[in-house]
């Protein structure tokens, strides 16, 4: 069987939508296969590569994609987690199960102390952790399959 597919969605695929994606990945990746893309790429923020090492996820080689670059893919699942690319988003196949998910804008590069913004970029994660583990122990977001062999 097929691994259900999700894409993480946000404007520049910088920060929040990298982040989703390498925490998902870790969390449910025998279940999915999951990607993230922006509306207007960018480039990965070292706040959100440092964030996610310090929980013991690796998001070097990740790069910053276009959404261009999935629309026509078969998608199960679009996840946007910032009300701009909600708002941008292109749509996909009838098939694809959409979700907004907001989660807090990290501060700006040049915004405050170094430890400032990774202090957002921290408490952005838990609250993604927090999100993803509720959905996936609901079943709401991508329901385990019945039947499954449990031995």
């Amino acid at each position: 069987m097929s691994k259900q597919s999700v894409l993480i969605l946000c404007t520049g695929n910088s920060a929040r939508s990298q982040m989703a994606e390498g925490l998902l990945r870790h969390m449910a990746g025998d279940r999915f296969e999951v990607a993230s893309a922006g509306t207007k790429p960018s480039v990965v923020r070292p706040e959100a590569i440092q964030a996610m090492q310090e929980i013991g996820i690796n998001l070097d080689g990740h790069r910053s994609k276009s959404v261009d670059e999935f629309v026509g893919k078969s998608i199960d699942y679009v996840i946007t987690v910032c009300d701009n690319a909600k708002e941008s988003c292109p749509v996909f196949p009838a098939g694809a199960s959409r979700m907004d998910w907001p989660f807090q804008d990290p501060p700006a590069p040049h915004e405050g102390t170094e430890e400032e913004r990774l202090a957002v970029f921290r408490m952005v994660l838990d609250q993604m952790k927090a999100r993803f583990v509720s959905e996936l122990e609901s079943g709401v977001f991508a329901p385990v399959l019945s039947g499954r062999n449990e031995s």
